[in-house]
């Protein structure tokens, strides 16, 4: 908990390395503005970055030794990313938690991967979350798409 964390997934029929380079990934996923800039060099030219909009200050900017950067999704897609950033924790605490905005960055996700169908992505939560929360991540998985 609040760290950074960096997951690469990659998929298709020949996959010789988890690893992305610089400038190879297709969408960057993310929690907060500042850390999707911050991966920014790893998106391919006209990648897709899907990213929350919650400001979570940094160490520097919490002691006064910095500032939040302002514009930060301007500015990425001023550096030819394309960027759909949204109030994703409003729509985990409408599904009924806000610990949901994972799933609800997952249903946005799927927007942009229309070879994996809805049914792909809806058995996966069903084989992964535990059975009394798993109307609540179906319901935050449908406000992100």
């Amino acid at each position: 908990r609040g760290g950074s964390v960096v997951t690469y997934v990659r998929y298709g029929d020949k996959v010789y390395s988890p690893v992305i380079d610089k400038g190879e990934a297709d969408v960057i996923v993310s929690f907060e503005l500042l850390e999707a800039a911050r991966w920014l060099e790893y998106l391919k030219p006209e990648g897709q970055i899907i990213t929350n909009t919650q400001e979570v200050e940094p160490m520097p900017v919490i002691i006064g030794a910095a500032e939040y950067p302002g514009d930060l999704a301007e500015k990425m897609r001023a550096a030819g990313a394309k960027v759909d950033a949204g109030d994703f924790l409003a729509l985990a605490e409408e599904a009924g938690s806000a610990k949901a905005v994972n799933i609800v960055l997952m249903g946005r996700l799927s927007r942009y991967f229309p070879e994996i169908g809805a049914e792909a992505w809806e058995e996966a939560l069903e084989a992964c979350v535990p059975e009394k929360f798993l109307e609540m991540n179906k319901k935050a998985f449908s406000l992100g798409r």
